[in-house]
């Protein structure tokens, strides 16, 4: 049987839900001979890690209490599609379509899953590849984009790309079937303002009122770093981004006001000097033979699997909250424009297992909590560990399907929980007197609250380590009417949905099933989605 991780349940005083949630799990498993030898490609490789030992003295039972208006803390009001996606420019043409009549029809259905649940989906186009990327009328041989190998630099090993309006017009097309808006990036390792210059205003023309944003260049505080600059700082970038906007200016182009960035990976400068994203850690010393100390995977595990841990939600944004308030004080909002469990590509076992969704659910709630203006989960090519979705390769695209990632699931229960609203307050609870395995969250409308988020990061296969939590709304303590659930059993994350907010089809429970947090396939969402190399999965 399969270990409950993730449930949906009306909140109201008459369910009773906690025996349709005593669920208990197999014996979990570890490292195969088999996957030691892999030698294929990351995004299908079979390591699985043995799960963290169950945490001594863990209380499994306490009470959250909450109440109708005046709680305080709320964060600013959020949108559904708070957790978006940043796909790299040099695999567009695998995960979006091969042009703009060719769609990726898989995509497409991954995407209208988040938008029945959000109202809309945020995609970032860029990344590293953006940097060396040129717009030209038509390619050589007549394709939508092309990479040039051999002209591949830096650590990551990025390659320079072409690349026709067509791969714009594609962009259009999707939106006309699914309610996508898009940041689309321009080079800044070119010197050349003509190409940027028509990339923004073809962008602006082409994609319209679903342009959200044209971010200027990539990872700014890496180009002295990679070689590509003998000094760049902070300032440098100032200026340019400023010559950028005087460009714009001269060429009477609009979209100003669209511009953003910098795309920082947080390696050489801070967000006092600059903003945006953030990983929690790298994997560049094995991808890449940087030189580095190597990080084992099984060591650090555990370090993705707490509230609090180093490379947790709560850790990664911590240096950015001093920018989060700059901005909300200068009526700006901060972006975290690409993220991931780990940079160069993430880690075998980990990225790629189901305790990577547990921890992007934690990382999303902690932004939204924190103000951030939203987060996107990046996806790469097939060398990557941490993708969301990953199409097969070119050759066996006709007998094999995508693979689903445990962070798609991250963005799933996002949208579902933050809902399509757009005025929705969230509220890290602190709940089980701070207990860094047992995170909770309650989310708000119109001062409300409308549903609960509860997360269980701990593997216990005896059941010892389920958590009896007893929801409470109002009551004569706090002078409100008692409006509490029943108590629940909860294996790793329950939610709670008034009837009101759901439609018939789903009232009742939902859940996200896996058999232990280190599990790489067969994770189903209300018994239908699974996680599988070369299967797709339609969550509804």
């Amino acid at each position: 049987m399969r270990l409950l991780t993730l449930g949906l349940a009306i909140l109201r005083a008459s369910l009773t839900v906690s025996a349709s949630v005593t669920v208990y799990p197999t014996a979990t498993t570890t490292i195969a001979a088999s996957a030691a030898n892999y030698t294929g490609a990351a995004a299908y490789d079979p390591t699985v890690l043995q799960p963290p030992p169950v945490p001594s003295g863990l209380n499994t039972q306490f009470v959250i209490q909450l109440q109708n208006g005046g709680t305080d803390k709320l964060s600013l009001p959020q949108n559904g599609s708070f957790i978006g996606f940043s796909v790299e420019m040099s695999v567009v043409n695998q995960v979006l379509g091969t042009n703009s009549t060719i769609l990726e029809v898989p995509f497409l259905n991954l995407m209208a899953n988040l938008q029945e649940r959000s109202g809309r989906v945020n995609i970032r186009v860029g990344g590293n590849s953006q940097d060396t990327a040129v717009l030209v009328n038509s390619t050589p041989d007549g394709k939508m984009l092309e990479k040039n190998v051999t002209g591949a630099s830096n650590p990551t090993q990025t390659p320079p790309l072409i690349y026709a309006p067509d791969l714009l017009y594609m962009m259009a097309n999707i939106f006309a079937l699914v309610n996508i808006h898009w940041f689309v990036g321009i080079p800044f390792l070119i010197n050349d303002t003509a190409t940027r210059l028509a990339i923004t205003q073809q962008a602006y023309e082409i994609l319209g009122d679903r342009l959200m944003g044209i971010q200027i260049g990539n990872e700014p505080d890496l180009y002295q770093a990679h070689g590509h600059y003998t000094s760049y700082g902070p300032f440098d970038y100032f200026g340019d981004f400023g010559v950028y906007v005087e460009d714009m200016n001269d060429a009477n182009l609009p979209g100003t006001n669209l511009l953003v960035g910098p795309s920082i990976a947080y390696a050489d400068w801070t967000t006092e000097d600059v903003w945006n994203t953030g990983y929690p850690t790298d994997n560049c010393a094995l991808r890449f033979n940087t030189g580095g100390a190597i990080q084992d995977p099984q060591t650090i595990f555990p370090d993705f699997l707490s509230h609090t841990s180093q490379y947790s939600g709560n850790s990664i944004i911590q240096k950015f909250l001093n920018s989060t308030q700059f901005a909300i004080t200068n009526k700006k909002r901060l972006l975290m424009m690409e993220t991931n469990t780990g940079s160069c590509g993430g880690f075998a076992g980990i990225s790629d297992a189901f305790g990577a969704a547990l921890w992007g659910i934690d990382y999303a709630f902690q932004m939204a909590y924190n103000n951030f203006a939203g987060g996107m989960i990046h996806v790469g090519g097939q060398n990557e560990y941490y993708n969301p979705f990953t199409p097969p390769p070119t050759n066996q695209s006709t007998f094999h399907q995508w693979t689903i990632g445990p962070t798609y699931y991250s963005a799933l229960v996002a949208a579902e929980s933050i809902g399509p609203s757009n005025d929705t307050q969230v509220l890290d609870l602190g709940a089980n007197n701070g207990n860094v395995y047992t995170p909770a969250y309650a989310f708000y409308e119109n001062g409300d609250p409308v549903r609960v988020g509860i997360i269980n990061y701990v593997t216990d296969p005896t059941g010892a380590s389920d958590l009896q939590v007893q929801i409470a709304i109002g009551g004569s303590g706090i002078g409100q009417p008692n409006q509490s659930p029943a108590s629940v059993k909860v294996k790793y994350t329950l939610f709670f949905v008034p009837p009101s907010l759901i439609s018939n089809a789903d009232k009742g429970q939902r859940y996200l099933l896996a058999d232990s947090v280190s599990q790489k396939a067969n994770f189903t969402w209300a018994g239908q989605a699974r996680h599988l190399s070369f299967h797709i999965a339609y969550s509804r």
